[in-house]
């Protein structure tokens, strides 16, 4: 019965548009069945309509601070321009669950350094294969650089990345999308940097760290203090506030909707402080 079938929607191809065979399931443009998970394994929002040849997800949260009791802030280290030996031997002591947002194209043949990172604790997150300005990209070349080093990440150790730091900061509703589809659960910002004098420089509220705060740490040269020298002076004003380091990724998990702070309704429109036009050639500063 089916082969008769199927010679008949063969037949009839060209008059009614018959495109499966009785018994198999239409197919979305990207060959994932209707209602499928797409790449990044997210699975898309029942009785929303496709666009732009793929089915709109929930958008990830994008946040820069965790509202929480407890008394942590969380360390996040962009890049991985900087190799710093010390650093390791650092995370090891103290036992710091901090994450590691790793661009492709800067890591370089620097992989082994950052498998040692993950061995004593650290995560290890996704900021893009090549590190563009997303904002205003179209969809398929901010999915490339995102889901690629999803890609890339899980080849090389075996992980994949619930947590993703757009470059510079800046993003648009088609990067939450395509960060979507490839499997992230959050777009993480930060509220407080520290520079390369191991100072900290604050985006918005207030200019102090409090529980929950999001810190970067962009890697970077720089002719004063080394990346161990610069968390150890940074752990330091940690401990002065009360406060410890905690594990980003256990938070979000196990934060409420509620508590996840995101940037204000108008942070599409404005233009972020590290905006890639005039963070050429000052990466440490702008992430």
């Amino acid at each position: 019965m089916r082969r008769r079938a199927a010679v008949l929607c063969a037949g009839l191809a060209l008059l009614a548009g018959c495109a499966t065979a009785p018994g198999e399931r239409p197919h979305d443009a990207d060959g994932r069945a209707p209602g499928a998970a797409p790449a990044g394994g997210r699975s898309p929002v029942p009785g929303r309509a496709p666009t732009g040849g793929h089915r709109a997800p929930d958008l990830p949260p994008v946040v820069d601070h965790v509202a929480t009791r407890d008394p942590v802030v969380f360390l996040t280290y962009d890049d991985g321009a900087e190799r710093d030996p010390r650093f390791v031997g650092l995370v090891r002591e103290q036992r710091l669950p901090v994450s590691l947002f790793l661009t492709d194209s800067v890591v370089g043949p620097g992989y082994a350094h950052f498998a040692r990172l993950r061995a004593v604790g650290a995560s290890l997150q996704n900021h893009t294969l090549d590190h563009p300005a997303l904002r205003g990209l179209p969809y398929a070349g901010q999915r490339a650089e995102i889901c690629g080093q999803q890609h890339k990440l899980r080849t090389r150790f075996g992980v994949r990345p619930q947590l993703f730091r757009p470059p510079y900061g800046t993003y648009d509703t088609t990067t939450l999308r395509a960060a979507a589809d490839c499997g992230i659960r959050a777009v993480v910002l930060w509220r407080a940097s520290l520079d390369g004098d191991g100072e900290l420089d604050y985006r918005r509220g207030e200019r102090r760290l409090r529980p929950g705060d999001i810190v970067s740490v962009p890697s970077g040269d720089t002719d004063s203090l080394t990346l161990a020298e610069r968390t150890r002076r940074l752990l330091r004003e940690i401990d002065r506030r009360g406060l410890r380091v905690g594990r980003l990724e256990d938070h979000l998990e196990h934060a409420p909707e509620k508590a996840l702070e995101r940037e204000p309704e108008n942070a599409l429109e404005r233009t972020p402080e590290t905006a890639p036009e005039r963070a050429a050639g000052r990466r440490a500063a702008g992430n």
